[in-house]
């Protein structure tokens, strides 16, 4: 019989992150109150930037197939993961890699006001003359999917031969293929910045670099790949 192990930190992950997606659709829907304001990352040059955030912001989602891919890909390499590690050292992991997300997240939204400011700050003046910098100030950054970058990288260093079953292509591929193809599509996307694209692709990457940091220095004694 299926037994959920209520114990489990991927299980108590997920179970965070969908009551606060319900309570942040309550939230819209009865109170009227946006969550994701409150606990969305904002950049730290915004007036809506609460230290808080830099946490709160990975268990928030920005819609039904944003934490439901998100939170299958947690389940289905999060678990495997867990069982190698124990629950502590995944928390850690899971967490640090969320923080390396933000970080590069953070870097580049800075970047890109220097560009337009000659400071990492803009004053108000030129946040009414530049859309993409109220774009960058005034819209908050959700979801765990650095985190979960982070978690997906390093099931592919850990078990590179592992064959997975995708939906597109619909063909089986080592997980050390999908996974430097996945990291090469978000660098393209990261790179092009197309308009009209509101995924933070350098949050994912950014996910992905610590994770990969991290399961080298762990595994720098250990050679053992499956």
């Amino acid at each position: 019989m299926f037994q959920i192990d209520t114990r489990s930190a991927v299980f108590n992950l997920i179970l965070i992150n969908v009551l606060l997606f319900v309570a942040t659709f309550l939230g819209e829907m009865v109170w009227h109150i946006d969550l994701s304001r409150i606990l969305g990352l904002f950049y730290f040059g915004s007036p809506a930037f609460k230290p808080i955030q830099l946490l709160s912001h990975m268990f928030m989602h920005g819609g039904f197939l944003h934490i439901l891919t998100n939170m299958y890909a947690l389940f289905l390499f999060g678990t495997v993961l867990e069982r190698v590690w124990g629950p502590k050292r995944f928390l850690f992991f899971y967490f640090i890699t969320g923080f390396g997300a933000e970080l590069l997240h953070m870097g580049v939204n800075a970047w890109q006001v220097y560009n337009f400011t000659g400071s990492i700050f803009a004053t108000d003046a030129q946040l009414m003359q530049f859309r993409a910098l109220q774009e960058i100030y005034f819209i908050p950054t959700v979801g765990a999917s650095g985190a979960v970058f982070g978690v997906l990288i390093a099931f592919g260093m850990l078990f590179p031969n592992t064959e997975l079953m995708l939906l597109f292509p619909p063909i089986p591929l080592k997980a050390k293929v999908f996974v430097l193809l996945y990291v090469a599509w978000e660098l393209y996307l990261g790179i092009s910045m197309n308009p009209g694209d509101n995924i933070a692709h350098f949050a994912h990457l950014g996910g992905a670099l610590m994770g990969f940091i991290i399961v080298k220095i762990w595994n720098r004694d250990n050679r053992f790949l499956y």
